[in-house]
Formats: structure tokens, sequence, C-alpha cells
């Protein structure tokens, strides 16, 4: 999933003599006007001034690793310092890695950009005839089917459900807007994709990027599931945010029905190699891994978005925005750019490319900030030599000091506002039973120790106990404190007989959907 938030412009421009900064693992880097030392205590006070626990920077310029370098620990409690082979989670870069592995398919002629997706997955059903029979493997790749940003998402989160299991069920999410005429960001459609390469090549997603991309690429410790990260070192620990918006370690899930969308995880000096491929157009060290061809589809804006007046304010030199296959793009300072980023549980990340100038850029956190947005535009401004830029860092974390006052003060307003307490208006028994959703499945509420208890039957390690809020809602304490998961009430519906009918969970919560789950009691 992706959590990054582009801000505004950067400061000054460092045009000094050339200094190689010496880290981990760099390779000999070309003359660059960028002074390395600079830009690295730059890194270095933005860790401290954004509290992220540890984070790691490779900087590719005309196909050499010119900068690569960790920062901080990889874990909060038991230390270890970061360094660029420090493993993290790059979670939706992995996309540009699906859409790679159907361009590689394309290349041998086993299928089409244009394919209809049910020719390799005839079991697909969307929300209607048209859009099942119509929908391609392009469609799939830019974010274009017609629904919502994220919708879906709680079908593959902490689910027992296969792949395949979650694309049976997409048939009962609800279109936000026409199909092909509009915006709306889609992990299902990376599943779907992870599911046609399957289809069509007879391996597994994670074998087909392990043997297309990780073995050409020298990518020897680069992972495809949670599952194979068991008894590995070096690797970083997520952190979640607590009632303080401190950093504080947890643990990995393992998503495996998710890992054509969001599933590796490498390090810096790994994902560098992977930015070198790109760059050269599908080339490695001479080899052709996928074509030219390829390559340029995946970079063509097949999904235009708009550019609102507050992005023309903060970058004017931006005029268009859109998403490619496994790609996001726009312009910068007359440059193409191409760029995604990544939200794991407890770790954020950012892969960012500029063709024109053979510059790759890849920041990995084990936070879930958004810092690597500022340090990448940061990072660009030097090696274009933009002019009195601004402190891309410092506006960010104003902009967030500001947005998060807002917050707290419409947080304390609402609770003046809570109305007189009151008791539930039935007995708890009566809100006990099973609730169904078509799209999700079976929930439980049971009275334990007079108190209710929910259970998400796709889900084992998502319920919680009930306490009461107001009327017919209950606030929901999560069993298992989830950096994803965010203040959740549960609201029962009477219906015609007086009796509870129906149950629904109210959630702000930026990633997940819980409006969808429309749960109708059956027992």
């Amino acid at each position: 999933m992706n959590h990054t938030y582009t801000s505004v412009r950067q400061w000054l421009l460092l045009l000094l003599s050339v200094v190689t900064l010496q880290a981990s693992a760099q390779t000999a880097s070309p003359k660059t006007t960028v002074d390395f030392n600079r830009l690295d205590a730059y890194f270095q006070k933005a860790l401290k001034d954004w509290d992220v626990p540890g984070m790691a920077i490779a900087i590719v310029k005309n196909d050499s690793v010119v900068f690569a370098k960790g920062y901080g620990v990889r874990d909060l409690k038991a230390g270890g310092q970061v360094d660029a082979n420090t493993v993290f989670g790059i979670a939706s870069n992995s996309k540009a890695y699906t859409a790679a592995a159907l361009g590689i398919l394309v290349d041998e002629g086993k299928l089409s950009w244009n394919d209809p997706v049910t020719k390799h997955l005839p079991y697909l059903q969307l929300y209607n005839p048209y859009v099942t029979q119509n929908l391609n493997i392009k469609d799939l790749l830019s974010h274009r089917a017609g629904y919502r940003t994220f919708s879906g998402d709680l079908l593959w989160y902490n689910t027992t459900y296969s792949r395949r299991e979650i694309l049976e069920r997409a048939r009962h999410l609800k279109p936000a807007y026409g199909f092909r005429d509009g915006y709306g960001y889609s992990n299902l459609m990376f599943i779907a994709a992870g599911e046609v390469i399957e289809a069509v090549s007879g391996q597994k997603w994670e074998e087909f990027i392990k043997q297309r991309f990780f073995t050409p690429l020298g990518m020897t410790r680069s992972y495809t599931s949670v599952n194979e990260l068991a008894g590995k070192d070096n690797v970083a620990s997520p952190h979640g945010f607590d009632e303080k918006q401190k950093p504080f370690p947890t643990t990995f899930t393992a998503w495996d029905n998710w890992n054509p969308a969001a599933g590796i995880f490498t390090s810096v000096n790994q994902q560098a190699q992977w930015m070198r491929l790109q760059l050269n157009r599908g080339t490695y060290k001479g080899k052709k891994i996928f074509s030219e061809d390829a390559s340029r589809t995946m970079w063509t804006a097949h999904n235009a978005l708009p550019v609102s007046k507050q992005a023309e304010t903060n970058v004017p030199s931006t005029h268009f925005s859109a998403a490619g296959l496994g790609w996001m793009m726009n312009d910068y300072e007359g440059r193409k750019v191409m760029s995604h980023g990544g939200g794991h549980e407890g770790m954020n990340s950012r892969t960012v490319l500029v063709p024109e100038e053979n510059l790759g850029i890849v920041i990995l956190t084990n936070s879930m900030s958004s810092i690597m947005s500022p340090l990448a535009n940061y990072t660009l401004d030097q090696f274009l030599s933009v002019q009195n830029g601004r402190d891309w860092s410092r506006v960010t974390l104003d902009n967030i000091a500001k947005n998060r006052k807002a917050q707290e003060e419409a947080q304390a307003k609402a609770a003046k506002e809570k109305p007189r307490k009151s008791k539930p208006t039935m007995d708890l028994e009566a809100y006990a039973g099973t609730y169904t959703s078509p799209l999700y499945g079976d929930a439980t509420v049971t009275v334990q120790n007079k108190k209710l208890v929910l259970q998400l039957a796709p889900a084992p390690a998502l319920g919680g106990e009930l306490s009461h809020w107001q009327h017919d809602i209950f606030d929901l304490a999560w069993k298992n404190n989830f950096a994803l998961l965010t203040p959740t009430r549960v609201r029962f519906i009477v219906g015609p007989d007086s009796k509870i009918a129906e149950m629904r969970l109210d959630s702000d919560n930026p990633d997940f959907h819980f409006s969808e789950l429309e749960f109708r009691k059956v027992k």
C-alpha cells in the first residue's frame, strides 16, 4: 500500500567540489557536482527531525551506485545499525516488478497487454458484465478499473483467503466511477495481475520474480514473503506510532495473498540493481531481461491524473501526472520522473527514476512517517541543480504539525460534544449472533464475561472487546495492536421488527474501507 505525501520544494543548491562519501557497500562513483557530505548531513538531520528509527538510501547515476548508506537502528529496542544491506519491506514498490514480469511474458508472445483478463482468469467477475469482459492487462496495472483507492483491501488484510478467493469476492465491490474514467489505487487488481502471471507461465508469482529478476540481478538477499525472513540477519523491524506519535517496534505479519501488489523485501544495495535495470530499459550488464518496447509501454501515461491548484502553486514546473504500468509519473524541472511509494505495516519507502538523467533514488525506512518523499525531492534537486529550492524536510514537517494540531483540536471538540452516558438499548444477548457480509464473509458477536466480543471470521487476528459508547454503538478495542488499525466503533442497526438486523464498523481509516463490510444478522 502507498503512504507517501509529496510536499513543496527544497532549499539551497549545493554546488561544491566533488566529494565521494565512503559508505558501507558503496561502489566507486563517477564525478558529479553533488556534495555527498552535505547530502549525508541532510539525511542525518532529517532522521532526527522526523524521529525515524532507521532508514537506508541508495542513489544510482549513469549505471553506477554513487551513494549507499544506512542511518539509525533496525529496531528501537533491540538496536542494530542500519546499513546499505539491511533488508526492509518495499511494499508497493513491488508493483513495478509485477508489471515487468508481465512485460517479459508479452516479449515472449505468451500474452498481450490488451488481453482480456478473463482470457487467463475465467473465474473473475467484477461489478458488471461489460467491465468483466473488457478489463485488460493494462487496466490491472494503471488503476483504472473503476474502484476507489484501496477498495477491497480488507479482503487480504490478515485474512486466510487465497488470492483466487479474494478475486472471487471482488464481484461484490461497488465502483466509484466509470470504467477507465478515473483513478483509484487498487491492490486487488495487482493481485489479479499476479494470478495472470501464474496462469500464463505456470509458475507462482514468487518463483517467477526470483528466477527472472532476483537471480540475474544478483539480488541474493531479496525475498518475496515475510516467511522467508525467519533466521535471516540484518533485517529491519517495522515500527508503528503510539498515542503520542512516537515510534515503537512491531512485528511483520505474513500476508502472502497480497504479494504481487506489495510482497518484496530487499535492501537499497539490491534495489539499486533493479533501478539500473529500469534505467537501462530492461538490460542489465549487457543482458536483456525485458525489451525496450516493454519499458516504454510501462512508462507511458495510461491513466491521466489531475494536477491540483495547490500542486501547481507548490511545484510550478509540474504540468502532468499519470499512472503508467506499475509506476506513477509526472514532469519536474523539464524532466519526466517515474516513481512509486510503498507502505507496509510499519515501513514506508520510495523509488524515484529520472531516465533523462540516468538517475535513480531509493529510500527505505522502518517507520510509517512520510520522510521518504521530502528526502527524495531534496536529492533530486541536488542532481538537477535546482536553484533556490526549499527545505523539503522542514516544510513537510511544518505542514504535518499544522494538520496534526487541527486534528487534535477537532478531536478535543468531538470529545466535549459526546452525548451523556447511557445504557445499551437492549440486553447484550440481543446484539450477539452471526453476521454475514457478501463481500467479506462472517463475523460473530458473543457475550463473554458480561462484555460483547467481536470476531471477524476470515481474519482470526481481527476482533476485540466492545464497550458501550452510546445507544446501539460500541467502541471496539482491537485485540492486536496492528499499526494500520485506527479507532473503530461498531454500530448495530435495528430492523422493522425492533430487533438487531445489521452491523457496521465505523472507522476513519485511510487504508481500509470498513464501510464496505455490510454485515446482516443471520443467526
